[in-house]
């Protein structure tokens, strides 16, 4: 799965953990967050997010 960090704080969106303090399942994509998501730690809009190479062995899912 893809992780999404952002570039203010540094928080890493992982779609296999979701983001369950704030109502968002595991499993969701972040393209599938709502428009009005925002970081968890620093308040950043998705447009602050970019995709990183997941560096785990996700490929044997």
């Amino acid at each position: 799965m893809k992780i999404y960090v952002c570039e203010l704080c540094g928080y890493e969106y992982n779609a296999k953990n979701g983001d369950e303090e704030n109502g968002i399942e595991p499993g969701t994509d972040f393209e599938d967050l709502p428009s009005d998501w925002v970081c968890p730690l620093c308040a950043a809009s998705k447009e602050d997010f970019e995709e990183v190479e997941n560096s785990s062995d996700d490929s044997q899912e």
